[in-house]
């Protein structure tokens, strides 16, 4: 397929030239090939826009619930019309399967709509407390920072929750993966997003991301990305006191309980720790079986990722693509090597490309057994499909083990429900999974300590941005 607006950026309602001329190439990671140039902005163009959202707000912020939810359903009716350009998309920027482009990414996007409005629908936007009323409406103009690995569900979940409680904003997709980002803003005018109240602009982190973090006239910056980043945008969003909501990185711990099928719970675990080619904030990295058990745990781990297929993404037979860059292929090949200097055993997998594979950034199914906690590739969030076994004595010790993180983003446990729900009460994340469940788009999605701060999905979204007003002595 062809893009139409790649050398533009979307403002005021009109697809307008850049006022720098920095361009950047968009690499098709399964070849290494460039596909694409898209224009770079600069503090001038985050500036024009962030104030076309500015002019915005105010009329938008006061159209009814109900018209701000039927925008919603016109941006779903054209998302849907260019459900497979976005597949496309994102299998060509990100590497993904066009099953897993179609199946997971370009549907994250549909079902995250659907959530936000079926829940604007039931929000209560209004409510009495006594003699109180009390409001909900838009905090205003926000900053939109998103990743490149879930492209259409993190721009779904800012975008359909800010849209809902009327405010205006502008989105920075990442650089890396821009592509489906330049479709939404065409869906969105497809749709007929009023001026000002949708706006894009591509760009680095380090310049348009920075802006939009610091500028005086934007409320709120929702960001997902890495932990280092979202400590960037919160330095930068702090002198005007802007609301920051946050999702970053994880570790995110998988307790198979003595009581599970361990079979089952191994082969599921490994089956998610390398979905999306291991590149999921929430993936389950740590796998924790008891101690006793470890090889028969290796053992299935070990042919489960053996059975991954690696590959070209549009053989309908592979399950796996590459990772999204050199950058992040070279720090994935570090911490493997890593975790073999350190004395892990190396299962499957290891250093290198798939055998008969000689482009692209493609890496090996890892598995790792006999980890310790204390090990560099059971700290770091790796980002790729390395997944570490590690052995416990008691569920105490997994417990203990699985909370020993600086990250909180989620966890799974594997067992019968009765017991497994008693160990997730214990367990200091903000999304605990249970025997594999299927995605919830209305179960709140976020972390604890330096894996963010507030939620997304559904409801949970739309109350992060709004702000709370209380009209006091308004019954009386």
């Amino acid at each position: 397929m062809t893009y139409a607006n790649l050398s533009k950026f979307y403002i005021n309602g009109e697809w307008v030239a850049p006022l720098g001329g920095t361009t950047m190439g968009v690499e098709n990671p399964a070849t290494e090939e460039i596909v694409a140039q898209v224009a770079l902005g600069t503090v001038a163009d985050a500036d024009r826009a962030i104030l076309a959202a500015r002019a915005a707000f105010d009329g938008f912020t006061a159209w009814k619930a109900a018209d701000r939810i039927a925008l919603l359903e016109a941006i779903l009716a054209e998302y849907n019309k260019r459900y497979e350009d976005f597949a496309v998309a994102m299998s060509t920027e990100m590497g993904a399967p066009m099953a897993w482009a179609r199946e997971a990414q370009a549907w994250a996007g549909q079902v995250h709509l659907e959530a936000t409005i079926k829940a604007a629908k039931e929000f209560h936007w209004e409510e009495m407390r006594g003699e109180t009323l009390l409001v909900r409406e838009g905090i205003g103009v926000c900053a939109l920072i998103t990743p490149w690995n879930w492209p259409m569900n993190q721009i779904a979940c800012k975008v359909g929750p800010a849209i809902a409680a009327g405010c205006t904003m502008v989105l920075k997709p990442s650089e890396i993966a821009p592509l489906s980002g330049i479709l939404f803003a065409e869906v969105c005018h497809a749709a007929g997003v009023p001026a000002g109240v949708f706006n894009l602009v591509n760009g680095t982190g380090p310049e348009v991301g920075a802006r939009m973090s610091s500028h005086p006239e934007v409320d709120m910056v929702s960001f997902t990305g890495s932990t280092r980043a979202g400590t960037a945008v919160a330095a930068a969003a702090a002198p005007t006191v802007k609301r920051v909501a946050q999702e970053l990185g994880g570790k995110s711990a998988n307790i198979i309980l003595p009581t599970a099928d361990l079979a089952a719970a191994v082969k599921g675990g490994v089956e998610g720790c390398f979905g999306n080619t291991g590149q999921s904030c929430d993936a389950p990295t740590r796998m924790f079986v008891p101690a006793g058990r470890m090889d028969e745990a290796l053992a299935v781990a070990k042919e489960a990722a053996e059975a991954v297929v690696v590959g070209d993404p549009k053989d309908a037979a592979v399950t796996m693509g590459p990772l999204v860059s050199k950058l992040q292929f070279d720090k994935v090949q570090a911490l493997i090597q890593k975790g073999i200097d350190e004395g892990a055993t190396l299962v499957t997998g290891g250093v290198g490309r798939p055998v008969g594979v000689n482009r692209g950034w493609f890496v090996r199914p890892t598995v790792f057994g006999h980890v310790t906690n204390d090990m560099t590739i059971a700290r770091e969030e790796i980002f790729g499909p390395v997944l570490s076994v590690i052995g416990y004595d008691t569920v105490d010790d997994a417990v203990a083990m699985a909370n020993d993180t600086v990250y909180g983003l989620a966890a799974y446990v594997q067992g019968p429900t009765p017991e497994a729900v008693a160990v997730a009460r214990r367990l200091r994340a903000g999304q605990i999974s249970l025997n594999y469940p299927a995605w919830d788009t209305f179960a709140p999605f976020g972390g604890y300590k330096q894996s963010g701060n507030g939620r997304e999905y559904a409801d949970w979204g739309i109350h992060d941005f709004c702000e709370v007003k209380a009209i006091v002595g308004h019954g009386a």
